[in-house]
């Protein structure tokens, strides 16, 4: 599903700050200064009913007091009890009137990111995936054309409401602040109180901050709810912050991690290195004292630093022999084993006075000897007590993790960036993944166990993370590295459409007669083997231009003079015009800009790498005209379509415009998606016969309602791919 997602920095350079990690490559969401709570139980109760903590700086994600949190669900929850009989009633005769017209009694939609047709028609024809392979026998299975750019928040949008970016308004995993020319994140904002009162050195806010969900239209299980239609959705993308509608609804891609970051890693070690920073996390050192070593795990900023410095919790590890080792943190007590993750473990962080963070994280004992090495996984919203609201209603995620155990709640919970930095090996990646699926599977039964009529939609995100840093085995010239045993990653890929295979099976062994079951992916996947930095192409073309002096290593672009600069790429796919009245320094006059694109599409579409003759991209499209919309403008100019084994280079990501144009892939992160979308199709799997003439995406959200009986909105641009009654197979088993 997701893109390449290195996480990416805060535009401070401190050691203090942040860092984002978007499934792009890296780049910066804007930092916000944090604002406190009250201090005092009083102070909560007079000021406002809720208590916020910005965290920034990137994502600059507000984190809600989880007292609090819970505190509204018991409230919530006494009302619930009170107006029981009223709204079951009312329900009831809604229910009925709802599922009058339908055709089904449930709808199930897998989605399995990044699974490739190629990869499962392979494989289906080697009887390896036999569920799907019988899903296609008795039902149907076509390629599913996926969104323009085909990156996983784009594509995912388009799913759920049935339209394209100029109408979701998600062209990217960021888009750029044209009064900055710095990247944010695009799919939420987060924005402090106006007012604040300032008491020393503690900053109390007067008035809630803004937490927005920046995506457009609304998603099909909205439409069903106002239609009286249940939906439970399970971390689809883009759902943070979690909408309000008539159903249950667990966030996905882009929920921030507790320090504010899309996911941040911390590698404790014992060796007498230098304290670095990683791309997507932080080392840091044990100290050995009296047998036992002792560090201070990083949490979200203190409530009285300016400059973003963290709030650290203690902890104590103490080696036990026989490969063991004594942890001691926050009250926890637990033995870790080297090479084996720990369960889910709670932390939590003083922020000022009366003022605490909880979070959640596990922990991996890399080694005991002779240096001691502690993985810690960024530290996840406890969904037990929410920092934040990831769920709806607030109370659904502590209902999950006391059901189910707790479970990982970060939007990007597989740590790509910990393997692209060697702080994961390839088998501890893999153990981390399988954790993972294993909390989504639970998740999925759980939620078919309990609906019995609606809509039930659940996306699995570790097929797209194992392709991404695991094609690499798939091709013997790929200039990535792999371990000295490849063969035992060979089939890596493999195995993980395997287990998707197994799930799918058991639901079918679930379906009832009038269930109707779709899988699908939101895009295929292709080797990543050279980047592409399109900045320093526009440079030497003449369209961009630098400062005198300057080097052009800075990121996110600090280094380009945009008093001589036309054009500018930002993000994976994007490329911008310097447009005069829209960017802070534009100098391209409006009615210019139409010939610049026209000359930009020309020179790029079909650009060769000069080392090896091949196409590099194959096409540059104008944004919206391929993406029409009242939102259009708010994307790129041109959006950039790679050509196989082609994607924006880790410079680019990052903003930096020096080096080559082209250059060698010599990260793990080995495979992508973000390239012409022509070239990486996902998949449609269905237990009934489905119109076969080139469905898309955004072709999902009015199959499904007119499942239910429900017409489209029109401002759904996709269309049933329903046939006629007489040709539908439904298969049950």
């Amino acid at each position: 599903m997701l893109c390449p997602h290195p996480r990416e920095r805060s535009a401070g350079a401190d050691r203090g700050t942040n860092r984002v990690r978007h499934s792009l490559g890296p780049a910066p969401a804007r930092g916000l200064a944090l604002a406190t709570a009250l201090a005092t139980g009083t102070l909560l109760l007079i000021s406002a009913p809720w208590a916020h903590a910005y965290i920034g700086p990137g994502a600059g994600f507000a984190v809600l007091g989880s007292f609090l949190v819970v505190l509204a669900a018991v409230a919530l929850g006494g009302l619930v009890l009170i107006t029981w009989p009223l709204r079951f009633l009312l329900r009831s005769r809604r229910r009925r009137k709802a599922y009058a017209k339908s055709q089904v009694d449930r709808v199930i939609v897998l989605g399995f990111d990044g699974m490739d047709p190629k990869i499962a028609e392979a494989m289906m024809a080697a009887g390896r995936l036999p569920n799907l392979a019988g899903l296609r026998e008795r039902g149907s299975f076509t390629r599913l054309a996926t969104s323009c750019p085909a990156m996983s928040p784009v594509a995912w949008s388009s799913f759920m409401t049935g339209t394209t970016p100029g109408r979701h308004a998600i062209f990217d995993f960021l888009h750029r602040d044209p009064r900055t020319y710095l990247p944010d994140l695009s799919s939420a904002e987060i924005r402090p109180p106006r007012r604040r009162l300032k008491l020393g050195r503690l900053t109390i806010p007067l008035g809630r901050p803004i937490i927005r969900l920046l995506r457009r239209s609304k998603p099909f299980w909205t439409v069903l709810g106002e239609h009286g239609v249940f939906s439970a959705v399970l971390r689809v993308p883009i759902t943070f912050p979690p909408e309000r509608f008539n159903g249950l609804l667990l966030s996905g891609m882009c929920v921030p991690d507790l320090r504010g970051s899309q996911g941040s890693f911390t590698f404790f070690t014992t060796a007498q290195e230098k304290q670095r920073d990683h791309i997507g996390g932080e080392r840091l050192t044990l100290t050995r004292e009296n047998g036992a070593c002792h560090g201070n795990l990083p949490g979200p900023p203190l409530v009285s630093s300016d400059s973003g410095e963290a709030a650290r919790t203690q902890f104590r590890l103490r080696p036990d022999g026989d490969s063991r080792a004594r942890l001691e943190i926050g009250g926890e007590r637990l033995d870790l084993h080297v090479g084996r993750y720990s369960d889910w473990v709670p932390v939590g962080f003083r922020l000022g006075p009366g003022m605490r963070a909880n979070g959640m994280c596990r922990f991996y004992l890399r080694q005991l000897e002779p240096e001691v090495e502690l993985y810690v996984s960024p530290i996840n919203i406890d969904p037990e007590r929410p920092a934040l609201p990831v769920s709806h209603p607030p109370a659904y995620s502590i209902y999950l993790s006391k059901r189910l155990g707790r479970y990982a709640t970060l939007g990007l919970a597989e740590d790509t960036w910990a393997l692209n930095e060697s702080v994961l090996d390839d088998a501890s990646f893999l153990d981390q993944c399988a954790l993972m699926f294993e909390e989504r599977k639970r998740m999925l039964y759980n939620a078919l166990q309990n609906t019995r009529a609606g809509c039930v939609v659940c996306v699995f995100d570790t097929t797209d993370r194992i392709q991404h840093m695991f094609w690499r085995y798939r091709e013997d010239e790929h200039p990535a590295p792999v371990e000295e045993d490849p063969s035992l990653f060979a089939e890596a890929v493999e195995r993980s459409y395997e287990q998707a295979d197994e799930v799918v099976g058991e639901v079918m062994s679930q379906l009832g007669e009038r269930d109707a079951l779709f899988v699908m992916s939101d895009h295929g996947f292709k080797s990543f083997r050279r980047g592409v930095n399109l900045n320093v192409w526009l440079q030497q073309e003449g369209y961009l231009h630098l400062k005198a002096g300057a080097s052009g290593e800075a990121e996110w672009l600090r280094h380009v003079d945009w008093e001589r600069t036309r054009a500018y790429a930002i993000g994976l796919g994007g490329l911008y015009l310097n447009v005069r009245g829209r960017e802070a320094h534009g100098i391209v006059a409006p009615e210019e800009a139409p010939q610049l694109r026209a000359e930009l599409i020309e020179k790029l579409t079909g650009l060769a790498d000069e080392a090896n003759g091949a196409i590099a991209i194959r096409r540059a499209l104008e944004t919206a005209a391929v993406n029409p919309g009242p939102y259009a403008e708010m994307g790129p100019d041109l959006t950039i379509g790679y050509g196989v084994g082609y994607r924006a280079s880790w410079g680019a990501a990052q903003g930096q415009v020096c080096g080559s144009v082209m250059e060698d892939n010599t990260r793990r992160w080995s495979g992508d998606h973000c390239l012409d979308p022509a070239l990486v199709p996902g998949v449609l799997f269905a237990n009934r016969g489905l119109r076969a003439d080139n469905p898309s995406i955004t072709d999902l959200a009015p199959t499904v309602l007119e499942l239910f009986g429900v017409r489209a909105p029109g401002y759904m641009q996709g269309r049933s791919l329903l046939v006629g009654e007489e040709k539908e197979t439904p298969v049950s088993a």
